[in-house]
């Protein structure tokens, strides 16, 4: 392999798995704040006794953010960071790094891979990546949405990451960490054909016309333009998924029915909301991951040359 560069080898399967997870990781650890606020935007309005104290008390993301920092403290802009880095670690790695993999597979090897082939392979790593990684999304969502008011002495549902593992399969059952799979399947089969077929799409127009190298910049353009058009897509989805995964049980009867209830309660706008830190969260992600995924590919196979 001597006198190769980075461009003549092709990384394995094994070097995307890795990449992937591991720019989910970095891309999370700066995203972090943004996707605490959109949750908490997300719940805002829900009728339950423990959160009427918060009823329209978040406006807007910064608003939302400087009210947590000033009434919980900053470290509450990263409650369920280290679930999120278990997430990232099992789902990035999964819906990212085999994406490629799938392509292949579904055009039996061809290099000009469809549409249809595409949206395919998206679909496919996506729900893999939400049947393995389910339980590490419940709960940082569920560490996302708990308030701690210390001059009301909120209740805190749980007292760390394994403690909410342990807490929830005792009181919900092992179903209850896989609560809410049907919606996010459905929502990750969106935001994958979202995220990474128009990622895909946009690299390959960007290079084919020779407007961009395949850099940085490159990098770049193609995922802001892929965390757009995911946000657009995938927000209803989203606030519909964070509500009934962080409900208590028996609030919702299922996926359908927390819809149902938004819409006749909330009107269709709740389906946005927290659409703007959604939006800014999904933009600065998909730029950081993208960018970081593209980087530590290279680097890992620099090392192995």
């Amino acid at each position: 392999m001597v006198g190769l560069t980075t461009a003549d080898v092709a990384p394995t399967a094994g070097v995307k798995i890795f990449s992937a997870g591991a720019a989910g990781c970095v891309a999370d650890l700066v995203t972090f704040p943004l996707d605490t606020a959109k949750v908490r935007l997300q719940i805002q309005g829900e009728c339950r006794p423990s959160l009427e104290v918060q009823k329209n008390r978040y406006r807007g993301v910064f608003g939302t953010i400087l009210t947590m920092v000033k009434t919980e403290g900053p470290r509450s802009l990263y409650s369920g960071l280290v679930a999120g880095l278990h997430r990232q670690m099992g789902f990035a790695s999964v819906r990212i790094g085999l994406y490629d993999t799938m392509k292949q597979f579904y055009s039996r090897g061809s290099e000009s891979a469809g549409l249809g082939t595409r949206l395919l392979a998206g679909c496919t790593t996506g729900a893999m990546a939400v049947t393995f990684a389910q339980p590490t999304d419940v709960v940082k969502v569920r560490f996302q949405a708990q308030v701690r008011l210390p001059e009301s002495g909120s209740v805190k549902r749980y007292s760390g990451t394994m403690d909410a593992y342990r807490t929830i399969a005792r009181d919900e059952g092992i179903k209850g960490l896989w609560k809410g799979c049907l919606p996010n399947i459905t929502r990750n089969a969106i935001v994958n054909c979202s995220e990474l077929v128009t990622y895909d799409i946009i690299k390959e127009l960007i290079l084919k016309n020779d407007l961009m190298t395949d850099n940085m910049p490159c990098h770049f353009t193609a995922a802001f333009a892929a965390g757009f058009c995911t946000t657009i897509v995938a927000s209803p989805v989203d606030v519909v998924k964070t509500r009934y995964m962080n409900s208590v049980p028996g609030q919702y009867s299922g996926a359908m029915n927390c819809a149902i209830t938004m819409l006749l309660n909330e009107g269709t706008t709740a389906f946005y909301k927290g659409f703007m830190p959604a939006f800014l969260r999904l933009g600065s992600w998909n730029i950081v991951m993208f960018v970081s995924f593209e980087q530590i590919k290279r680097a890992v196979v620099r090392f192995q040359l």
